[in-house]
């Protein structure tokens, strides 16, 4: 395997949920940067449009399709619109999921708990339950699932968000273990602070954002393309040998 092809992507077809905006979007445009056809997936439709044309202007192909990835028949009808444009689904990012709710746990009401388990965890199994199949079927799959450094290390009034975090960091681990022998690589990206449109006024605030850059030992925040970088890699044949592990995208965040 040449240099030029270990992170070659060309001829592989791509799902990101959650892939209008942000992280998803840089994912997304990473991906299809190195050669893969990438399948834009999330409820806000202007957003994907707009990514999927600009990945198609750059050169790459890039679709986008409304989906709830709570919902179980819009994943399905999600992924049977990428089989019947592509024929084949080769990597899986379940990237879609909503921000921490601030709050300590005395307020913290179980309709906004469900809520966000809902999304960050009960929907990656969803996506994993009805579009991993596809990658079965074809014996060769990569599945990238979108964590955090609140999967690893307890971070303070963000209880909810935490516990689908840890709880995606280890269905990462277990459905490794499932799928391993069929050939589907199940794989994580946790990221820590990193620079987007909704994190930018946290980051940049006089208070916090100091305290948060004297704990990481990198002295900065994160880009999003340094998070799709780890997307591509686990998505391509240089990490043909990888399964089960957290790549953690975090400055050294978790490293004491």
């Amino acid at each position: 395997m040449s240099k030029n092809s270990l992170f070659d992507l060309t001829g592989k077809t791509a799902i990101v949920t959650g892939g209008g905006r942000g992280i998803g979007r840089a994912i997304a445009e990473a991906l299809a940067a190195h050669g893969a056809a990438v399948a834009l997936a999330g409820r806000n439709e202007a957003n994907l449009q707009q990514v999927a044309d600009a990945i198609r202007a750059g050169g790459g192909t890039a679709s986008w399709h409304g989906c709830d990835v709570t919902a179980e028949a819009e994943v399905a009808a999600l992924r049977d619109a990428v089989l019947a444009t592509h024929g084949r689904i080769d990597i899986l990012v379940n990237n879609a999921g909503i921000d921490p709710h601030y709050a300590p746990m005395e307020r913290t009401d179980p309709a906004e708990w469900q809520h966000i388990l809902d999304v960050n965890l009960t929907g990656v199994f969803l996506c994993c339950r009805l579009i991993g199949p596809a990658m079965l079927e074809q014996g060769r799959g990569s599945i990238i699932n979108i964590s955090s450094i609140a999967g690893h290390v307890g971070l303070k009034r963000q209880v909810p968000y935490c516990a689908t975090k840890g709880g995606v960091e280890q269905l990462t681990k277990a459905l490794a273990l499932d799928w391993a022998e069929q050939g589907v690589r199940v794989n994580a990206v946790a990221y820590g602070f990193v620079t987007t449109d909704l994190t930018s006024s946290i980051l940049s605030h006089k208070h916090i954002g100091p305290k948060l850059l004297a704990r990481t030992p990198m002295g900065r925040f994160g880009t999003v393309e340094e998070v799709g970088g780890a997307a591509v890699f686990l998505a391509s044949d240089a990490a043909s040998y990888v399964t089960g592990s957290t790549v953690l995208v975090d400055g050294g965040w978790t490293a004491g």
